[in-house]
Order: structure tokens, then C-alpha cells, then sequence
């Protein structure tokens, strides 16, 4: 069982150009297996496809012109590749691989754009001082190929295999595909971009961690590189009051509070809150209703919920017992229920004993109503 091997130099030996190439591959791989082990191979920064309006001067078609903008990624072997200046998209190679496609296919298709590492001759190579190897090759760039793909291909990607755990970087002809995203093609030029097609977007890199730790004693997760106003942040702060914070960013790059955990587990929520109850909670409503009114639910239970047996709707009414002008009235309750719907029958009987011939009339009513919602527990305590 063996490891990987790292050079050692002692005083007076001599150097071979393998013990110089030992060290360097041993650096390669150490940087390899840190890439591909505790991070996600993807896009890390930049590489994006953008587009510039031109027209076609034999026939004024509009249509783009698209390039990949300057960048970093890290294949899923751990290797590096940069990219660092923009890079023009030539039509001439969309056509070389996609020439039949071009011409039959549906218009306007996504077609994937591919990064891969490539290892090139340098265009001027230092010479070596021995006269010995003056043929011999003293540097190698570490370049990139552009790679346009045909319809389907960003299946492709999915199904790359990572090298064993102890490989280095691979090298050429190994060829690992990053989707940079899609291109449209029109009429014989671009004519867009799109960053997902089919169901597959272009991958970004991530990190590999159980732990995540702050040295200043807080720790913002956001959704972008840099702070946008508006944009969602999580905030979990230490310190004499830890809190775990959701919000919106301000224009002076402070997290607006929307909701709040404190560090007792109490909640404050600016917005109003829906969502499941949980077992054995109950919510209540009260107020006043009149004969023929539809009494409220709580706030956090819908129809739904009650139509599935999911929550029970308890329901008390109290008559009210009107003010009037005749004092000699009288008021008896003659009906006070609920329908299945929650809608009131509120009837009352009016008497004035003093007004002859005294008959008794019947008017709506009003009640003052209790609604209380529960969640019943269940033997599985779900």
C-alpha cells in the first residue's frame, strides 16, 4: 500500500530533470485532490456568455455576436482553467460540429457551449541554458478549448467519472466538459444565449463541509457575490445576543430583519405567517355576526383544511340582546346556529306587552361568535 510520493533532495545530489518534474507534479496533485475532494467542479468566476448586436451586411439580418467573458473554473479531475480574456464564439465552428443540425432542425434550438482544459505548446518557450536539450521543451500552457456540442450533449455532463482518489490532475487527451450555457442559432448566426436548456443549467462550483465557522461572529449566507438591495441574506450572529436572522438587503448593506430566532427559540415574524399547524395546537377567532354572515376561519386555517378533517372547527354563539328605545320590549333568542358552511340563522322574538294589541314579531338577530380550530393528535403523534 503506498501513497503519494514527494521528493527529497539531500546536499550534493545530482538533479535530474525527473527529480524537477517530481516536484512539480507532486504540487499538481496535492492542488488536485483539494479541488476535487472539498469542492464542487464547476464555474468559480466570470465565464459567462454574452452577446453584441451586429447585422449581416449581405442581407441585414440582426442577429449577435457571442462571447465568453473572462473567468476561472475547476474541472471535476481538479484542474484549473483560466480563461483570461474574453473570447469571441466563431459561427464557422458552430457549423463545423452542428452544419446539418443547423439547417433542419427547429429554429432557434439551445445548443450547449462546452469548456474543456487543454495543454499547449507556448507561442515563445525560454530556452534551455544547456546545450544539450536545446530541442528539448521547458514549458507547457496550461490552455483551455471552446467546445460547441450538439442538441442533447448537456446530458453529458452528468455522467462524467472523477478519477481515483490519489490521481492528479488529468492531462490531455483526458477531456472534462464544463457547461458554460446555450447558444440559439438563427438563419446562419446566433441569435441568443440562455444559461439552462432542457432541464440542465450551467454548474457553478460549490464546497465540500460538514463545518462552517466565522472568525468574526457572524456568518452571512446570500445568494449573490455581492451585496444587491433587495436580495434575500441568512445571518446566524453570536456575540451577547445570538440570533438567526432572515432578511432583505438595505441600500447601506445591512440585512432588514423578516423574521427573527432569538437565542430562547422565540420567533418574530413581520409578515404574517401560514403553513401547517402542528398537532394538538389551537387557533382562535372571535367577534360579532349577523343573521346570514359567514363566520371567519382563524387565521392559518383554510377551508381545505377542514373539508380533509386536517383541522376541527369548534363553534360557540351568545345572542345579543339589542338596546331599543322601548324599554317595555322584550327580547327572547328565537334561533342561533351554524351550517355546515359556518354561515348564521340568527331569528329574535319582539314582545311589547304595553303596546296593544301586543303581537309578537320576529326580526334577524346578531351574535357574538367564538371559532376555535384544532389540529387533533393522532396516535402516530403526526
Amino acid at each position: 500500500m503506498t501513497g503519494p510520493m514527494r521528493p527529497a533532495f539531500s546536499e550534493g545530489q545530482v538533479l535530474a530533470a525527473a527529480d524537477l518534474s517530481a516536484t512539480v507534479e507532486h504540487a499538481r496533485g496535492v492542488s488536485g485532490r483539494h479541488a476535487r475532494h472539498l469542492h464542487d467542479w464547476g464555474v468559480a468566476e466570470g465565464l459567462a456568455l454574452t452577446t453584441e448586436p451586429r447585422t449581416d451586411a449581405a442581407t441585414g439580418a440582426r442577429y449577435v455576436e457571442v462571447s465568453v467573458a473572462a473567468g476561472y473554473a475547476v474541472d471535476g479531475t481538479g484542474r484549473e482553467i483560466v480563461v483570461t480574456d474574453p473570447v469571441v464564439l466563431r459561427e464557422s465552428d458552430f457549423e463545423e460540429v452542428n452544419g446539418a443540425d443547423s439547417a433542419l432542425a427547429v429554429q432557434d434550438e439551445p445548443y450547449p457551449v462546452f469548456l474543456a482544459a487543454a495543454d499547449r505548446e507556448p507561442a515563445a518557450s525560454p530556452q534551455p541554458v544547456s546545450c544539450g536539450g536545446a530541442n528539448a521543451r521547458t514549458r507547457v500552457e496550461e490552455s483551455y478549448r471552446l467546445v460547441f456540442g450538439r442538441l442533447g450533449d448537456e446530458l453529458l455532463v452528468g455522467g462524467q467519472e472523477p478519477p481515483a482518489i490519489g490521481a492528479a490532475p488529468a492531462d490531455p487527451p483526458v477531456r472534462w466538459l464544463i457547461l458554460l450555457g446555450y447558444v440559439h442559432w438563427t438563419d446562419g448566426h446566433f441569435s441568443g444565449v440562455a444559461t439552462s436548456a432542457r432541464g440542465v443549467p450551467v454548474r457553478y462550483s460549490g464546497v465540500r463541509a460538514d463545518t462552517v465557522s466565522a472568525q468574526s461572529g457572524a456568518l452571512t449566507l446570500r445568494t449573490g457575490t455581492a451585496v444587491q438591495e433587495g436580495k434575500p441574506a441568512v445571518v446566524l450572529s453570536g456575540g451577547e445576543q445570538p440570533s438567526l436572522v432572515f432578511g432583505l438587503y438595505q441600500g447601506s448593506g445591512t440585512v432588514a430583519p423578516l423574521m427573527t430566532m432569538a437565542a430562547n427559540g422565540n420567533l418574530t415574524i413581520e409578515g404574517s405567517f401560514n403553513g401547517r399547524m402542528p398537532v394538538g395546537s389551537t387557533l382562535v377567532t372571535s367577534g360579532t355576526a349577523t343573521d346570514g354572515m359567514l363566520l371567519p376561519l382563524p387565521a392559518g386555517i383554510t377551508a381545505q383544511q377542514v373539508a380533509d378533517g386536517r383541522a376541527v372547527v369548534h363553534v360557540h354563539l351568545t345572542p345579543r340582546i339589542p338596546a331599543t328605545a322601548e324599554e317595555s320590549v322584550l327580547h327572547v333568542p328565537a334561533e342561533a346556529t351554524v351550517d355546515a358552511d359556518l354561515r348564521v340563522r340568527c331569528r329574535a322574538r319582539l314582545y311589547d306587552p304595553l303596546n296593544a294589541p301586543g303581537e309578537v314579531f320576529e326580526r334577524p338577530g346578531a351574535v357574538d361568535f367564538l371559532v376555535v380550530a384544532a389540529v387533533p393528535a393522532t396516535n402516530g403523534g403526526g
